[in-house]
């Protein structure tokens, strides 16, 4: 592909706006930059906070540890930990500088002031409305389609903002438009492109999602998934991979105060996506170019899976993620287009279908699994095997399996969505 074709510039920007920085999970985080972007507009400390979120957004917050608040949880601790000590500017890293006294403010504020939670309005699945009240003054803000996308300001009734498109189909208004991905077109552009177009961006997805899989390796995190990987299974490459991405979750979903570089919205799927491809890279003995294009193909094989899907759904996000891994890991062993197509559609035939109940220490292990069916899928092919198009719901030609698992998880697993939030909200 070369550098002139269109396609060329839209991966790369689409490259910029997916792997960016995010401290903590991504859906708590985009509270708290809300309700930091909203106080600051405010101008002081508010008495009162209402948030109103979609279903999908309370399922994805319940249940983990929001990073830098003294281990609280919930949607509540994430506004008032943007309130009392974000920084809107940080963006996804709002909360990543906050003080010990700021810890304890935050505690503070929640026991001594008002802040609710109830159900947003409409069938948005990724929708988030702070409203802050203090005395006279009111500041209503909303969030819609993606995590920083700020469709909605107003203060004491008076529009400051408001986006022309609140929703898309596949959230990603305001986004490069993602219709160039293919998985054709992706492995093009990684087998040509200028390495030195990526190099900061993948590098520092790499450094960032590592470390935080180390750390999740080194100390005590959740379920500690990655260290029963290595502790019960022994330290093949094919479990390393494996332990490392599910250690990074372990560390992540339980509090961790280290950065990562997400993909498609999530930190789960950005460690997902690279750390597995990295360690096969150091085991093959692979330079640092190739890594890099290595790192690359899975990070944009899992945008163009994901985008069908949708940001939000009942589909495991990490499922897409662990796919493009194997298929990365193809790459990594000299495989070409035909390796890669086939890993991706024996990884999906193997593993689509598991479910995403919302951000929790579990999303470790279900990570191992998808890594683990992504090697399946190349291991497959390289054994003369595949499942063929006509079985379930495998159809012939890569992209026309991955429209099949868009509609499903974006369209047939609406209601297991419905019926998953209500089991956790005790609907």
């Amino acid at each position: 592909m070369e550098k002139t074709d269109q396609r060329y510039r839209h991966f790369v920007q689409i490259l910029r706006e997916e792997l960016v920085p995010a401290m903590g999970c991504t859906e708590p985080i985009a509270i708290a930059y809300g309700a930091a972007k909203a106080r600051e507009i405010l101008g002081r400390l508010p008495d009162q906070i209402l948030v109103e979120a979609s279903g999908n957004i309370i399922k994805n917050v319940k249940s983990v540890v929001v990073p830098n608040t003294g281990g609280l949880k919930g949607i509540e601790a994430s506004a008032a930990a943007g309130v009392v000590a974000g920084d809107a500017g940080k963006i996804l890293e709002v909360i990543s500088q906050v003080s010990q006294e700021q810890k304890a403010d935050i505690r503070s504020y929640l026991e001594t002031h008002e802040v609710r939670v109830i159900p947003a309005m409409g069938d948005v699945i990724f929708d988030i409305v702070v409203n802050l009240t203090a005395g006279e003054d009111t500041v209503r803000l909303r969030i819609a389609d993606y995590h920083t996308n700020i469709v909605l300001i107003e203060k004491n009734g008076e529009t400051l903002l408001k986006a022309g498109a609140v929703v898309s189909a596949d959230n990603t208004a305001g986004l490069t438009d993602r219709s160039c991905l293919s998985v054709e077109a992706i492995v093009d552009f990684v087998n040509t492109m200028d390495v030195d177009d990526v190099r900061e961006i993948v590098q520092r997805q790499i450094d960032y999602n590592c470390a935080i899989a180390q750390e999740g390796m080194a100390r005590d995190w959740g379920a500690n998934i990655g260290k029963v990987l290595r502790e019960h299974y022994g330290d093949d490459i094919k479990i390393r991979a494996r332990a490392m991405a599910a250690a990074g979750s372990d560390a992540r979903m339980s509090g961790c105060e280290m950065p990562v570089i997400i993909v498609s919205g999530s930190g789960n799927q950005g460690i997902t996506a690279s750390v597995p491809v990295v360690e096969y890279a150091k085991e093959l003995g692979a330079d640092r170019e190739s890594t890099l294009r290595a790192v690359t193909l899975s990070d944009l094989l899992t945008i163009h899976m994901k985008t069908g899907i949708g940001r939000l759904s009942a589909y495991c996000g990490a499922v897409s993620a662990g796919c493009g891994a194997g298929a990365a890991i193809a790459y990594l062993h000299g495989g070409g287009l035909t390796e890669i197509a086939h890993t991706l559609v024996n990884a999906l035939a193997t593993i689509s279908g598991m479910i995403c109940d919302g951000a929790k220490p579990s999303c470790a292990a279900k990570i191992a699994a998808a890594v683990d069916a992504g090697i399946l899928g190349y291991n497959m092919y390289r054994s003369n095997q595949q499942f063929r198009g006509g079985e379930g719901i495998v159809s012939k030609g890569v992209e026309n399996t991955i429209a099949n698992i868009g509609r499903l998880g974006r369209l047939g697993m609406r209601e297991t969505d419905r019926e998953i939030i209500r089991i956790m909200t005790g609907g």
